[in-house]
């Protein structure tokens, strides 16, 4: 009873406060095909909520590795026309999208790396019109997860199966506040808890982060004008959303051409089926320059070449050590949870929300302004317990933002 009480406040939570479906929104649902009793109670609450319309497009893992298995080349530099057209015209209508993100981390380990860069690469190149609306709040939209087999299975390894699914249930209950009394009422106060340390960040107007660990050594300016962000973000109606749940996270916009030093990865990053670990990156005037992996290398230099913008920085996230994702002790293997126990960065564009006017910004006009431009956004995890965060002001005055990982204030 206690299980079916927390799946429909979830299922509740992610149309209520993730997409904040309103009365004669059209929902699109993206989901894999093993949380169908899921996506029914999300459809269930949707309708309840007054949506005109609610679409879902399935997806099956053991159909996708057939594919990159099997089928010819030329397959993975193609990206379906009507599945980007419909994308545009939901968002163009006003519509919300909701994403359940409940990747096999090791789904294309043993897939050519070159086949999934192709497609990622064409499917990026598809959906840049669509990515606008999201990246620029144009659009609701939210992801959440839900346990399937072949996650909780990696992420609980000395379990069997059936135990994994409960635990990682469990997990991702807590870390959605789905464990409180009202998770609704829960998400309102903890958005009101994050604004309170954004304005404190956007109030001292650093020009300069410093991060410092016992591996990471990094100076990056951010862009004049940029503006911290978290929690709930604000659609053009001025109606919230939650894009990500959990969050954790206070994010911004690093300059494109000023970022210097070298940034150790802290968590796996899973990307395009594959796991990337203990990896490193090397700035130089914001471009890497340089790059090492234990695991992942050729994936990681596929992410890294999908074009010209993803040698660059298009976010810093701040998220302390002491969080209800990171007191969990728990590698989720899924980028959602594992960004949102860390400060992360994240190659690839730049949100333009976060920028003084972004939304008048140009394209040709992006550089001038610092602003990154790609095809790609990939966060990955840098936090660590040791994590010192320095930020520097204008008039040259350092004020302490992380001490040993956590908030210094």
């Amino acid at each position: 009873m206690n299980f079916e009480r927390n799946l429909n406040e979830y299922a509740k939570l992610a149309v209520e406060v993730g997409v904040n479906i309103q009365p004669g929104q059209t929902l699109l649902v993206r989901s894999p095909i093993e949380c169908a009793n899921f996506v029914r109670k999300v459809v269930t609450q949707a309708y309840k909520l007054g949506a005109k319309n609610v679409h879902i497009e399935w997806s099956d893992e053991e159909c996708t590795l057939i594919k990159y298995l099997n089928a010819p080349e030329e397959t993975f530099n193609e990206f379906p026309r009507w599945v980007s057209d419909q994308y545009v015209d939901i968002a163009k209508d006003g519509g919300a999208f909701l994403t359940i993100y409940a990747q096999n981390p090791d789904l294309l380990k043993n897939v050519d790396p070159q086949r999934v860069a192709n497609f990622q690469k064409a499917s990026a190149k598809a959906l840049k019109e669509w990515r606008s609306y999201t990246l620029s709040d144009k659009c609701k939209w939210s992801i959440v997860s839900i346990p399937t087999e072949a996650w909780a299975t990696k992420v609980f390894a000395d379990v069997s199966k059936e135990e994994a699914i409960d635990k990682l249930w469990e997990a991702i209950f807590k870390c959605t506040r789905i464990d409180t009394e009202n998770p609704v009422e829960a998400w309102k106060k903890h958005n009101a808890d994050l604004k309170v340390r954004t304005e404190f960040l956007n109030k001292n107007n650093f020009k300069t982060l410093r991060f410092k660990s016992s591996k990471t050594d990094l100076s990056m300016d951010l862009t004049e004008g940029h503006i911290w962000l978290s929690g709930a973000s604000h659609d053009p109606n001025g109606i919230s959303f939650n894009a990500n749940m959990p969050t954790e996270e206070i994010f911004t916009m690093p300059h494109k051409f000023k970022v210097n030093g070298v940034v150790y990865s802290t968590k796996p990053l899973v990307y395009g089926g594959n796991i990337i670990d203990n990896f490193s990156l090397t700035f130089k005037d914001g471009k890497i320059v340089d790059y090492s992996a234990e695991k992942g290398y050729e994936t990681l230099g596929k992410l890294i070449d999908t074009d010209e913008g993803s040698h660059y920085l298009g976010e810093v996230a701040l998220v302390p050590f002491k969080s209800p994702i990171s007191d969990t002790n728990i590698v989720f293997f899924n980028t959602l949870f594992d960004e949102n126990a860390s400060c992360h960065f994240a190659l690839g564009s730049a949100y333009k929300t976060c920028i003084k006017d972004g939304d008048k910004i140009q394209d040709d006009e992006m550089d001038k302004y610092g602003v990154n431009d790609s095809l790609t956004h990939v966060d990955f995890m840098i936090g660590s317990n040791d994590m010192d965060i320095m930020g520097v002001t204008y008039d040259d005055t350092e004020v302490q933002i992380f001490k040993n990982g956590n908030w210094a204030f």
